[in-house]
């Protein structure tokens, strides 16, 4: 597959001045709820209205969603307010259910895009379809897992694709619900630079105080929409209450949210930029030295690491050095999780140039 500008097509025709949004509840819960929801959307700037039909849960007894009657509440809501319809599919029946009921947007969900075999039966069941197809990320990080649920769908002859950024499962604790990992989703930009990208902040951050922020920084990224998840009464929601908001404050967020050029060709910005990227690669380039000389003390740390016959994992060690460097970042104005990853890393590589003394 071969980035290309007609990637784009779909969202053109759109002819926004603002970017694209899908929005509507997590789940379709009664017929009156949908309605109620998207009427208040439809003077927005909502395109696409959107409600899980079918919901996967992690584990059994939960609920599962309505069904296919609630594609019927979708087709009043449509025919009710104009807005586009969107749903989750997860099976090829899903996929028929969902053609016949004219939905105009359907999306693979992490679940999904993480089973080859799942995605293909979706491939070829929605073939050569017009409709509007998205697919989320992976649950785990994996980028080129992601762009094949990609190709497998571009294979199937369906051009109207786009995907959806909702982030990475975790074992570790943080402030998201599942952790951006940004670096994936611009490397998937920076390949398919016309592949339209999309935020879920909902399910990045499973907080609807921080549904804000994370958007923010998509838009900062250059991603072309979001889809949030908007309910009228949140709190009581049949599924994932804590990250949906009310239209209203979705409305809101809609006011506050920045939109950025893209770049700007006058001659100032270009000699501002020009002149602090040629700092940073000067900054870069020291990095790289001085990682380099570490990784040689590293080095002799493991030749008397191998000549006491010692273990090259000293764990003592190493959570003093994550506890002093979370402070001394904290000082510098870097985030506790970006000092964790990037010494995780360093210490990873550490450990890998040990390894290789103790084992010469």
């Amino acid at each position: 597959m071969e980035n290309k500008k007609e990637m784009r097509n779909w969202l053109n025709e759109f002819n926004l001045t603002h970017p694209f949004v899908i929005a509507g509840p997590c789940s379709a819960e009664t017929e009156e709820q949908v309605l109620k929801i998207a009427h208040e959307l439809k003077d927005s700037d909502v395109s696409v209205f959107r409600a899980g039909i079918w919901k996967p849960r992690t584990r059994p007894g939960g609920f599962e969603g309505v069904g296919e009657i609630g594609l019927k509440w979708l087709q009043k809501a449509k025919a009710e307010t104009g807005l586009l319809m969107g749903t989750e599919v997860a099976t090829a029946a899903h996929c028929k259910l969902a053609l016949e009921h004219d939905i105009d947007v359907l999306w693979v969900g992490a679940r999904t895009t993480a089973n080859p075999f799942a995605v293909q039966e979706i491939a070829d069941t929605l073939k050569g379809t017009d409709k509007i197809v998205l697919i989320k990320n992976p649950v785990n990080p994996d980028m080129a897992l992601w762009l094949g649920g990609v190709e497998r769908l571009y294979a199937a002859g369906i051009k109207n694709l786009g995907v959806i950024h909702r982030g990475f499962s975790t074992y570790e604790k943080t402030k998201y619900r599942n952790i951006p990992e940004w670096q994936i989703a611009i490397e998937l930009q920076s390949k398919f630079p016309d592949l339209p990208l999309i935020i879920d902040p909902s399910h990045i951050t499973g907080n609807r105080e921080m549904i804000l922020e994370v958007t923010q920084e998509a838009l900062d990224l250059n991603y072309d929409g979001m889809i949030i998840e908007t309910h009228t009464d949140p709190d009581n929601a049949w599924s994932d209450a804590a990250q949906q908001v009310t239209p209203d404050a979705l409305k809101q967020i809609f006011k506050d949210l920045k939109v950025r050029k893209h770049d700007d060709a006058s001659d100032e910005f270009t000699n501002k930029m020009t002149k602090l990227r040629a700092n940073i690669d000067v900054l870069d380039a020291n990095l790289l030295e001085l990682l380099g000389k570490r990784m040689k003390v590293a080095d002799e740390i493991g030749q008397v690491k191998k000549d006491a016959n010692v273990a090259v994992l000293q764990n003592n060690r190493w959570n003093e050095i994550q506890e002093k460097m979370i402070l001394e970042g904290g000082k510098k104005g870097l985030t506790e999780e970006f000092i964790v990853k990037l010494f995780k890393n360093i210490h990873q590589e550490s450990i890998g140039h040990q390894e290789k003394v103790l084992n010469a």
